[in-house]
């Protein structure tokens, strides 16, 4: 046999890979593997392995065979010579062993092979030198099996004692983890040894040079630096730059002004402004500062009482710690404006902060003349208030755009800023082109769609790829631009999401085909309209036999046997798990048939789902119901973890489920915060009985290290802190003094967690929180700890709360009351504004509004804009008729869920807005929010332009408006969509057209409409009159009388029939 062995070449393995794909067939006895590599030439085996490690490394092998070649290979490199040289260990583990190492349970077969320390370090040193040339999964899956190793035997110091002289070395990160402590968690670190080991392992020489460059994860690197200096003998100039980033208050609490001023140069210099962290992404993200890093800039401020401009400039970016007090008493006015370079260029000022310096330096007499003295600001600019900005001249805005110091401060600009730069620069040009071209990126999206219609003018396609517009928008300009470019694989995703329908329409079919197929290349991501009209038009001519070349998302509206020529039925599950499913609505039928024929594809029988078939359902899952999500335990809790929100059924299902303990996380007792980090879009799930038995040190760590990365909202998180509390609260007689609200209390935002809502009460009593709310309500705090805080403010200022004020309230809009409200003085679109963006209820938002328009204040385009789509129903017609046709020209609004009095009187006011773009393509996708209000004659000459009217806007139309057009005239309306038609046939005011329609006519569209009038018979429609209160009575009282007309009409038809 051996001499066969060397006659081998090195693609035998290759060879046998068919024989390997399946699980072995029988358990195989391990010395057979032993036997069998051990009879190979050793130079032989290492060639044959990288032959077949390079051909079939993107398809692992099961863990049976995984485990039979580490064994076998395993006891061959024990023979190896010199097998202890580094470099021949080295070959050996990157050439050999490297690739059945993915699975952790491998490095299990170490362990019971009672592989040595001092050999795993040599292996770990191996894999660490090749760690950068590895893809990230496959380092995170041996960082699992290293983990594995080293906590197999449940020893909290694995691979080290202080007595053993072969084990007492604390360089324990660098010889066991190297490279790969970049994945590791603060639970890790806490599972390899206590806090006193892991801090001398932390300050261990060797380990800070090799961490200090790593990327470690954000939580791992403040705890890492929390190592470091939370015990003495650990000078602060000893840190590591890359780590001043994660310092906490506590640690610069004593420094002197001398170092104060060093470290603040070292934060600056070292920590990036869009720092990014492993596994987070932060794409067009306006800049914020942690609460930990404004914390330490703050404490770093205190050092000072006086801020000249030398002390300023060496803050830096820790100058975003100063205090309104410090910028209204501790700056003069002269040293403010010599300071301004230094200051624009911090980031992270809050709202009040950037208010406070601009409003000392233009009451100090600073003017802005030209564009460089209003570039010079830089990140202060967002300090301006509405009518500052409105009453700069357009031509300094044009200079100060030019200049790519100032471009860069746009994105962090609150919106009502954000749209007045937009009005100042569209007011200077003259042509889309121009306003397309000069704008800043940022800006970009806050264009109003009706300056976007290109006309007679060709959109220079460059300009438009650089910058990012809203689906709308693009919709607007879609059609002049793919009339313009030949090449649809230049076009940005951005502006590719504004395909139309009427666009499609006018597009030859080969040409079309490539546009589709570029949108897949794009991975652009279109709405259901826009989807179900891409679907009929790539379908026309048949079903394509290359369906993966379009966007994923169509087969939404495909079935697998329209698949069935480009895969396979899984295949096609597979494809739909990955989709957008949110694009069809959540107890649609369409959506419901497609779990339906998934549970048939993929043959599950009863209701228990496995983990393969649960990875191919993918979002799926998130249809699932209740029995099938008990059924299969934890198998799909992965998945369910990324579901948006959940039937009660499957609530209670997921909470049976957990309770169980039979998962792969274990029981909830059990759990540590990296668990309830794995687990976080399932934790509101959770009730009363799970989250009591997690432990709480669990819950306060998880709040402190993970929650300002979790999907969660603040309430949610309230609900959490609700758990840490005391289930008894005690009557508070005064505040308790071991709870005395302290500055350093007011800087933690675990805070919370801290007061019951009784002892809240008390301890703030005689506290100051004017320089800490908006810091403090980014806390999770309770609904009820949030009531004390309200009646904080109300007993503070009970003539109600000054405008400074109003900027903070956040989550407390929640407990606002009109009368609250009719006592604040909300003077402008900015305040509005703010208002408005904590999303208050309809009652508060229609008293906030009220009070605006009150107190003499326009309903102008940046007002309306505020409104929006999501408040726009609560005006008055009082209100609405306030509104100018030119404002609501530039603002973006869809009243298309209002009343009928409402629809109206907008609808008349756009027509005129948009009036002069009347005869272009364009003007149908501005009017067409407005549509709810139009009149028949109207929507007669939108039937002949080809506009491709989506079903669900036909639905909105005035009752009267639809039921007096004719089958052709809704057929030229909706065009393209018009088989669409068919499933709204029974919704109101769709039905009661049909019925109005002759069935023989209907029956011509051959698209499966049903109800109209049988040849011979007169249906009469109940006319839907309004209360005498909206309606006029001499117009009931003349229905009334045409009522026996009618009914003689209809009486004669009878008899003739």
């Amino acid at each position: 046999m051996s001499a066969w062995l060397q006659d081998l070449q090195d693609d035998f393995l290759i060879s046998l890979y068919s024989c390997l794909t399946p699980k072995p067939v029988s358990a195989m006895d391990p010395e057979y593997s032993i036997l069998f590599f051990s009879k190979y030439d050793a130079k032989k085996l290492v060639a044959a392995l990288t032959v077949f490690s390079q051909q079939f490394s993107h398809v692992p092998l099961s863990l049976e065979w995984n485990m039979i070649f580490i064994n076998g290979l395993w006891e061959k490199m024990l023979q190896v010579p010199d097998i202890d040289s580094p470099s021949i260990l080295s070959q050996w583990v990157h050439e050999g062993l490297q690739p059945f190492l993915l699975k952790p349970e491998a490095f299990a077969c170490l362990h019971a092979k009672n592989v040595l320390c001092e050999t795993f370090q040599m292996i770990v040193a191996a894999l660490n030198g090749i760690y950068s040339d590895l893809p990230v999964e496959e380092q995170r899956n041996l960082y699992t099996g290293i983990k594995y190793y080293l906590i197999q035997d449940g020893s909290n110091q694995k691979c080290y004692s202080a007595a053993d002289p072969g084990l007492n070395s604390t360089a324990w990160f660098k010889n066991y983890l190297g490279s790969f402590l970049e994945h590791a968690t603060i639970g890790d670190l806490q599972l390899f040894g206590d806090e006193p080991t892991l801090q001398k392992f932390a300050r261990n020489p060797v380990n800070i040079q090799m961490v200090s460059n790593l990327t470690l994860l954000r939580e791992t690197a403040v705890y890492y630096t929390s190592l470091l200096t939370s015990g003495p003998g650990f000078p602060l100039s000893s840190l590591p730059d890359r780590f001043v980033c994660y310092l906490s208050p506590l640690a610069v609490s004593n420094l002197s002004r001398d170092d104060a001023l060093s470290l603040a140069q070292r934060i600056s210099k070292n920590c990036p402004l869009n720092l990014t962290h492993r596994g987070v992404t932060r794409e067009r993200v306006p800049f914020s500062l942690t609460t930990e890093q404004l914390q330490v800039a703050s404490s770093l401020v205190r050092k000072f009482e006086h801020f000249p401009p030398a002390i300023l400039r060496a803050l830096r970016q820790a100058a975003v710690g100063l205090s309104i007090s410090d910028i209204e008493n501790g700056i003069s006015g002269k040293d403010l404006e010599a300071s301004i370079s230094a200051l624009g260029e911090v980031r992270g000022w809050n709202a009040e902060q950037s208010s406070a310096i601009i409003n000392k330096l233009l009451s100090s007499g600073y003017q802005i003349l030209d564009g460089q003295s209003l570039a010079k600001l830089g990140s202060l600019v967002a300090g301006f208030n509405s009518s500052t900005l409105r009453r700069l001249s357009p031509e300094v805005i044009l200079e100060a755009i030019k200049l790519p110091e100032f471009v860069q401060q746009m994105a962090t600009l609150p919106s009502a800023l954000k749209m007045i730069f937009v009005e100042k620069i569209s007011s200077s040009v003259s042509h889309p082109v121009e306003l397309v071209k000069y704008i800043p990126d940022a800006l970009a999206s806050y264009i109003p769609k009706s300056l976007l219609v290109f006309g007679e003018e060709k959109p220079n396609i460059q300009d438009l790829n650089s910058k990012m517009w809203t689906r709308e928008q693009a919709a607007v300009f879609f059609n002049d631009v793919i009339k313009t470019e030949p090449d649809f694989s230049r076009l940005s995703q951005s502006v590719l999401q504004g395909f139309t329908c009427a666009a499609a329409n006018e597009t030859e079919a080969e040409r079309f085909q490539e546009l589709a197929k570029v949108m897949k290349k794009k991975n652009v991501k279109l709405g259901e309209d826009q989807l179900s009209c891409l679907v009929k038009m790539v379908t026309l001519h048949g079903i394509p036999k290359d369906l993966d070349s379009y966007p994923k998302d169509l087969l939404l509206f495909l079935s697998p046997s329209d698949y069935a020529a480009t895969g396979s039925c899984r295949q096609y599950f597979a494809n739909i798990g990955k989709a957008n499913l949110d694009v069809l609505q959540r107890e649609s039928s369409q959506r419901k048939q497609l779990l339906v024929e998934a549970l048939a594809c993929l043959k599950i029988p009863g209701t228990q789902v496995d983990e393969e078939n649960a990875e191919v359902l993918g979002r799926l899952v998130c249809d699932l119901g209740g029995e099938y999500i008990r059924s299969s335990g934890g198998n799909l809790l992965k998945q369910l973890s990324q579901c948006e929100s959940f039937l009660p059924n499957q609530e209670e299902a997921i909470r049976s489920v957990i309770s169980s303990g039979n998962t792969t996380f274990g029981p909830p007792v059990m759990w540590s915060a990296f668990t309830l980090n794995e687990l976080s879009g399932l934790i509101p799930v959770f009730d009363h009985s799970i989250l009591q038995k997690i432990p709480k040190n669990a819950l306060s760590l998880w709040l402190k290290n993970f929650a300002h990365d979790s999907p969660l909202s603040r309430e949610q998180l309230g609900t959490v802190v609700e758990e840490l509390l005391p289930t008894r609260h005690k009557r508070a007689d005064g505040c308790p003094p071991s709870k005395k609200i302290t500055e350093m209390v007011l800087n933690d935002d675990l805070m919370p967690i801290y007061y019951t809502p009784e002892e809240l009460h008390a301890c703030l009593k005689n506290v100051s929180l004017e320089n800490h709310l908006s810091q403090i309500l980014t806390y999770p705090f309770s609904i009820q700890q949030l009531a004390v805080l309200k009646r904080y403010l109300d007993e503070t200022y009970p003539d109600g709360y000054p405008e400074s004020l109003l900027q903070k309230l956040g989550p407390l809009t929640a407990f606002i009351t009109p009368e609250d409200v009719s006592k604040w003085n909300i003077t402008s679109a900015d305040m509005l504004a703010v208002l408005l963006k904590n999303e208050p209820l309809d009652d508060q938002a229609s008293a906030i509004i009220k009070r605006y328009v009150g107190l003499g204040n326009a309903l102008n385009a940046t007002a309306l804009n505020t409104i929006g789509t999501k408040y726009v129903c609560l005006l008055n017609a009082a209100e609405l008729n306030m509104i100018d046709s030119n404002s609501l020209k530039l603002a973006s609004l869809n009243p298309s869920a209002c009343s009928e009095v409402t629809k109206d009187i907008l609808y008349a006011k756009a027509k005129r807005a948009f009036s002069d773009q009347h005869y272009l393509p364009a003007y149908y996708e501005l009017i067409e929010p407005y549509l709810g209000g139009a009149p028949g004659v109207d929507l007669r000459s939108l039937s002949k332009d080809n506009v491709n009217m989506k079903v669900s806007t036909l639905a909105t139309l005035k009752r009267d408006s639809l039921l007096n057009l004719t089958l052709s005239e809704v057929q030229g309306l909706l065009g393209m969509n018009l088989r669409d038609l068919e499933k709204w046939q029974n919704k109101s005011p769709i039905r009661e057209w049909v019925q109005m329609q002759k069935q023989s006519e209907l029956d011509k569209l051959h698209i499966g409409l049903t109800g109209g009038t049988q040849e011979g018979y007169m249906n009469i429609v109940t006319p839907k009159f309004q209360s005498p209160s909206s309606a006029s009575l001499g117009t009931v009282a003349m229905t009334l009388h045409l009522l026996p007309t009618l009914l003689i009409s209809f009486l004669m038809m009878l008899v003739l029939s």
